[in-house]
């Protein structure tokens, strides 16, 4: 006996929407068909302008002699150090502040743009707030360290506007360069000037300490004065052997020579008068051998403050000569370009992102709820 199935009636479109998971709807299809929509009709176009920068110092390498100064000579090398504080000043608020006159990037940014990705001066548009915007959704700049090459990009919803901005803050970033460099010569300069001041005054007061010591002990170079010391002991002394020689041959030839006496007496003036050089020379504390000590001590004092003011005065010239050169370069790789076609949002990244997240959110949920049902069973 045939039976005859009868067909069931096809599901309204209630009843599909019925039949669909909840979970599966809130986590997948609503936030897929969200971006969707928003990639695909409300986005904005976002124009990117691009630029390479590198920095470099010069550096001074040394040179021992002549054939090393034609093979080294100066060079350049690279300044990451200095990179690095670019990069921070880039995106700090003293560059949005120079890029933001005439309130440029407010009105830019604010009039132009969908409704969710533009700034909003409605929920908060004080300068603060637009500096984070600034961050976000502006200006990044990022290092190879390998390379030592910064790469600068800029967004906006114009390419002009993307192309000035980006060539703007190229013009700021040399003007942070040329700042950097007149306050390290300025500095040096000043230090070499302190140093050649104290140094001066140094010697100054050496040379007068030395003068005055002269004048009190009057004495102006105790080893010469020795030496003449020395020499007029040593003609006295030759006088009075000779006397003394005299004296014996005149007591042995002629004992009662009126001469005799006379002898005698200059014999003890010839004494008198070497004991009293040879006490100069070297005796109390009036000598010339106490007096050397305090001399060549105040004279040694004079000769290296003399030579340590040479020194500054070498070490001015120095910095003067090195404040006349650059010693950071900004070279601009790549100039700002200015697109032809907006290369952002990734439209088809952003839905099928959306969709992979809201499908990992559904694959958890529906495993932590079936953990919770069984875990109450």
């Amino acid at each position: 006996m045939a039976t005859h199935l009868s067909a069931k009636p096809p599901k309204t479109v209630r009843e599909r929407i019925k039949g669909i998971n909840r979970l599966f709807a809130c986590t997948v299809l609503v936030p897929t068909t969200l971006a969707i929509l928003y990639y695909g009709f409300v986005a904005s176009d976002v124009y990117v302008s691009e630029s390479r920068f590198v920095v470099r110092s010069v550096r001074q390498q040394q040179q021992t002699s002549m054939v090393n100064a034609l093979l080294e000579g100066t060079g350049f090398s690279k300044a990451d150090d200095d990179t690095y504080p670019l990069i921070d000043y880039i995106e700090s608020r003293d560059a949005l502040r120079e890029l933001n006159q005439n309130d440029y990037i407010l009105n830019s940014y604010s009039k132009q743009g969908d409704f969710i990705s533009r700034f909003h001066t409605m929920l908060g548009g004080s300068f603060e707030n637009l500096w984070r915007y600034y961050g976000k959704h502006i200006a990044s700049a990022t290092l190879d360290p390998t390379s030592s090459i910064t790469t600068l990009q800029v967004r906006s919803y114009t390419a002009k506007d993307a192309e000035q901005i980006n060539a703007t803050l190229i013009q700021i970033s040399e003007r942070l360069i040329n700042r950097l460099n007149d306050r390290a010569a300025s500095d040096t300069v000043q230090f070499a000037q302190r140093q050649l001041e104290l140094a001066a005054q140094k010697a100054k007061d050496a040379a007068m300490a030395l003068a005055a010591y002269r004048q009190s002990h009057t004495v102006f170079d105790p080893e010469r004065q020795s030496a003449l010391q020395l020499q007029q002991v040593a003609s006295l002394q030759t006088q009075l052997l000779a006397a003394q020689s005299q004296l014996g041959q005149l007591q042995a030839i002629s004992p009662q020579n009126p001469q005799i006496p006379v002898l005698r007496k200059y014999i003890d003036t010839l004494n008198s008068q070497i004991q009293s050089a040879t006490g100069t020379v070297a005796g109390g504390q009036n000598s010339l051998s106490e007096k050397a000590t305090t001399y060549t001590r105040l004279e040694l004092d004079a000769e290296f403050a003399d030579k340590e003011l040479a020194a500054a005065m070498a070490a001015l010239d120095s910095a003067r000569a090195e404040a006349q050169k650059q010693q950071l370069y900004l070279e601009v790789l790549v100039n700002p370009n200015t697109p032809d076609i907006a290369v952002e949002p990734k439209r088809i990244r952003g839905i099928i992102a959306a969709f992979a997240v809201g499908v990992i959110c559904w694959a958890v949920l529906t495993l932590l709820i079936a953990s919770i049902r069984e875990h109450q069973d």
